[in-house]
Formats: structure tokens, C-alpha cells, sequence
């Protein structure tokens, strides 16, 4: 848990921002052991000093990108034990799965969430606690994205049927033996499935078994 000892290091390119987040984090009693304004000046200090948590904003200088989710791919990989917070202004699903994939002692939070200070603590102590934490609005929104891209959900419930007979390698008409329907029907919704998951225009076995796979991917 946090407290008074956690050595906390910030590194955020904004400098009123950063000394606004260092000061919140003071007089909630943790010390900040560095003040960084870029990626490379954040990681010369977690090499001689491995803090307890670090503070991360995700586009710093130079480029602006993804210079702080590189150095906390690199911190999470030399100091596995250090919990790591990244902050975002922006929701940036990608960047979150990946963060959150590498385990415990990790959280996303978007920027607006430090001026709710009772908040931002919370969260600093759960990943300091050992959890993993993301913003609610990034929840909603990967929860979203999956929804968009999932390819199934076009799928009328006939058609689901007959996906996971032929995931089960079953032949179209051992498909219409099952669903006692005819064989020609299940020609058709098959035809209707390798169309709605847009499948290239190849070879029919091979379609076959691209449609199988994106059904088992998403089970």
C-alpha cells in the first residue's frame, strides 16, 4: 500500500500539470522522488532509483506519440515489482490493451480524472495494492469497439447454428441433418455467412475454414 515512503516518479512534458499532480501526491503524503518532462529523463532516474510507482503521460516529447508507453513497456520489463500509471488526454484503446496485458501494478486514467483528487488516490493506491485499474470512460469504450468489430453479431441465429455445426466439421449435409432442414438451405446460409464476414473471394474449403476460425476467435 501507499503512504508515507512511497517514492513516486512523474514524468509529464505539461509543467503545470506536472508540478499541479506532484504537489496533489505531497500533500496526500507520498514522496515524489522525480520531476521528469520527457520519456529518456524519466527512465536515467528509474535506472538508478526504482521507485514504487511511476506516473506516465502517454505522448511526450520528442514526437509526442508514444514515447511514455515505450518507457513503461521498458520499466514494467527491468522493474517488474514498480506499479505504473499511465495518463492519457485522450482514449487510446490500443494502448490500454497492451498495458493492461502485462499484468498486476498497472492502471490507464485519463487526465480529467486527476482534478477529482479523492479519485486519483484511490486509484494510485489499488495499483500500489497489487490490481490493475482502468478509467470507466475506456471501459465503455473497449467494451464498444468489441461490439463494432465483432463479425458475429451480423449473423442471423440460423446462421450461428450452422457455424458451429461446421466448427465441428460437419459437412453441409450432415448440417442439414442435424437442423433437419434441407441441404440447399444450408448452401444458402452458408453462402450468407462467408458473405457477412466479408471472406476473400477464394477457394470454397478455404473460406470454409477462415469462417470457422473467426467463430472460435471470438467464443
Amino acid at each position: 500500500m501507499g503512504g508515507p515512503g512511497t517514492r513516486i516518479a512523474l514524468a509529464e512534458d505539461d509543467v503545470l500539470l506536472r508540478e499541479g499532480i506532484a504537489n496533489l501526491l505531497e500533500e496526500a503524503g507520498y514522496d515524489v522522488v522525480c520531476r521528469a518532462g520527457d520519456a529518456a529523463e524519466l527512465l536515467a532516474f528509474v535506472r538508478d532509483a526504482a521507485p514504487d510507482l511511476v506516473i506516465i503521460d502517454i505522448r511526450m516529447p520528442p514526437t509526442c506519440t508514444i514515447e511514455g508507453l515505450n518507457a513503461a513497456r521498458v520499466i514494467r520489463e527491468d522493474h517488474p515489482k514498480a506499479g505504473i500509471l499511465l495518463l492519457s488526454a485522450h482514449v487510446e484503446v490500443d494502448h490500454a490493451m497492451e498495458l493492461l496485458a502485462t499484468g498486476q501494478r498497472v492502471g490507464y486514467l485519463l487526465k480529467h480524472r486527476v482534478a477529482s483528487v479523492s479519485d486519483f488516490i484511490e486509484t494510485i493506491e489499488r495499483i500500489l495494492a497489487g490490481d490493475s485499474v482502468v478509467d470507466p470512460v475506456l471501459v465503455r469504450e473497449l467494451f464498444a469497439a468489441r461490439h463494432r468489430e465483432d463479425p458475429l453479431e451480423q449473423l442471423t441465429p440460423r446462421e450461428r447454428e450452422v457455424l458451429a455445426l461446421m466448427a465441428e466439421g460437419r459437412s453441409n449435409a450432415g448440417i442439414a441433418h442435424r437442423l433437419w432442414i434441407a441441404e440447399g438451405t444450408v448452401e444458402k446460409h452458408v453462402r450468407s455467412i462467408l458473405a457477412r464476414l466479408r471472406l476473400p473471394e477464394t477457394e470454397e474449403d478455404h473460406r470454409r475454414v477462415l469462417a470457422v476460425i473467426t467463430f472460435l476467435e471470438r467464443r
